[in-house]
Formats: C-alpha cells, structure tokens, sequence
C-alpha cells in the first residue's frame, strides 16, 4: 500500500493549533521547545524531522537508532531504557511529553496518566497507531487487539501532526515523499520474487522460552508489512502480539521465520541469540521447514512496532526474500 500526498506546497502553522489526539484535545500556541519522549518511534520520528534540538530526555528503547540517526541522537538523554518514573520526566522541565503506546500515558498510565501531566501544565500526544482502530483497553500481554488492521497511513497522519505542531510542514512532507519511494522500489524488487505462496511467522519474544512465544497477529505491523510484500502471515488474530504454541506454528509449516533484535532485556526471549539456539534445538522447532532451510530473518524490533522502521523492515525482509529465492 502505498501512501497518498497532497500537491500543494506545505503551509507554515497558524498558531493557535488544536489537534484531536486519541480522544483528547491538545491546543498549541507555539512550537514546543523542552520535549521528553516515551518510546524509540517518537524519538527517532523528532530526529528525523531534524528536531533533535528539542529532546530534553527520553526513554523506551529496544535498540540502538539507526546509522542515518547516529549523529543527530549520539548526546541524547537517556532517562531510563524502558519505562521512567513520572518524577524522571517531569524533573526535565518539559512542555511536551511524545508517547509511542498508551499503557505508558493513558489512563492507566505506567509512567502517568494525561491528566497527571497536564494539571503541571505538560502537554501530551499518543501514537495514532497505538489508538487508532484499536482496543486499548482490552490487553493481551499490553499489547491489545486491532479493530483495523494497520497501515503505514497511521505513521504518515503523525508525522502530519507532530510536523504542524513544531511548524515544519514542509520536512514532513518531504519525508512522507521518501518512505513511499522507498516502499514502491522494495515492492518492484520483490514482483520479481515468487512470494505469494510464501508462510511467514514473526516471533518477537516470549515471558518463558519454553512458553508460548509471542508471534505477530494478522492486524498489526508485521500484517502490513506481510501484505506489502505478498506473503502470507500463518497468525490469523487481530491481537497484535498473541501467545501462540509452538506446535500450532510448526504444524503451520511457515517458510519464513523472522526473528526480532533487540537490547532490552525483559524476558529470557529478549536476547535474540537465546531465541536462534532455541529454534535450532528445540525437538519441535528444529523440524520445522523454515529452520532446517536456515530461512530464518532478524529485523529490529523496532521495524516491527508500528513506526517509521516497518519500511524498514519490508527492505530488509524484501532483500532476504530474493537471496533466498537465488540460493541453489
């Protein structure tokens, strides 16, 4: 799917700018100058709208950025790798607080709740992607169901946003324009692949490594990413990341196993090394074909979280795809 743009030269903001995000109502009178963000996506999105100059802290992560990003995120302040206290983020003074998912500021906050923040005079935004057509109250493992499936459009509707709340329309627009060139080229690379028959899996971690490992749902990024490159997700949930046994995906007999990177350290399943052993060794995964082919793919985990990283992701994957179609 690839995304639409408006012809038009983009607009400088015309302050007062009241947007409607998730449900709440944020009205902006300047551009924010003091931001904490709450989330790797967040983070990386502000980088890549150059607005790195803003970030007084941040938090959430599952990985280092990526090269493009290494010089404009090296001085960072890093508040804590996964969730910080409500004191951390306030102690920076900020006006604005970015979170990429609502469990961490919603109403039942982890960090805080949006009302906790604003009685400081802090304003806050949600992902789109992590409210828009979806439950974000009924939770399987914090990750919760999608009503709709998800599309890059999501992404694209806050870049929009956060572009006219800092007033820089015009570097949104610009970097709309090149993630939907770089997904148009990775789908004329992969037409040229045979992937429609193609089963895929996507095992992002798990509580217990011999449990039931977390696998993407058929709703969620990874769906978009399966359908962008024509392959068949053998998940059918609209949970995003539902706890699925081994032996229902071994008897799937995916083709494809893509294998989540990341440095945060949670659970046992976090390390991807420890998951790799895992599906070599274990009597019921090491049998499976995608394993014994050693067609096996590790993305970020980022690129698999609703984010800038799900084209990521489709390069990557896309690339894969072809070399494995090329082996002998």
């Amino acid at each position: 799917m690839l995304l639409s743009f408006s012809s038009l030269a983009a607009a400088s903001t015309n302050y007062p700018q009241t947007l409607d995000n998730c449900g709440h109502t944020e009205t902006f009178t300047q551009p924010p100058t003091r931001v904490v963000t709450i989330g790797q996506h967040e983070t990386e999105l502000l980088l890549a709208l150059g607005l790195q100059n803003k970030i007084v802290g941040t938090s959430v992560w599952f990985g280092s950025l990526p090269k493009e990003f290494k010089d404009s995120g090296h001085a960072l302040n890093r508040l804590a790798n996964n969730a910080p206290s409500f004191e951390a983020v306030v102690a920076q003074n900020p006006d604005l607080v970015l979170a990429q998912y609502s469990w961490h500021v919603g109403p039942q906050g982890e960090v805080a709740t949006r009302e906790q923040f604003e009685k400081l005079g802090i304003k806050t935004w949600i992902s789109p992607a992590d409210c828009m057509g979806k439950s974000v109250t009924e939770r399987s493992n914090g990750d919760g169901a999608r009503t709709t499936p998800y599309t890059l459009d999501y992404i694209k509707s806050e870049i929009s946003d956060i572009s006219k709340i800092f007033d820089v329309s015009d570097r949104g627009e610009k970097l709309e324009r090149a993630l939907a060139s770089r997904i148009s080229h990775a789908q004329r690379e992969t037409e040229q692949v045979k992937t429609r028959h193609l089963k895929v899996v996507y095992w992002f971690s798990s509580s217990r490594l011999k449990g039931d490992p977390w696998v993407a749902g058929s709703n969620g990024a990874p769906g978009w990413i399966s359908k962008t490159l024509g392959i068949q997700n053998i998940i059918d949930s609209n949970d995003e990341w539902p706890a699925v046994t081994w032996e229902h995906i071994a008897e799937s007999k995916p083709d494809i196993i893509v294998v989540a990177d990341m440095e945060r350290r949670l659970y046992p399943a976090d390390d991807v090394a420890v998951k790799l052993a895992f599906l070599k060794n274990d009597p019921v995964t090491r049998e499976m074909p995608a394993v014994k082919e050693g067609h096996i793919i590790v993305v970020p985990a980022m690129s698999l979280n609703p984010s800038l990283r799900n084209v990521d992701a489709v390069e990557l994957i896309g690339n894969k795809i072809s070399t494995f179609n090329n082996q002998p």
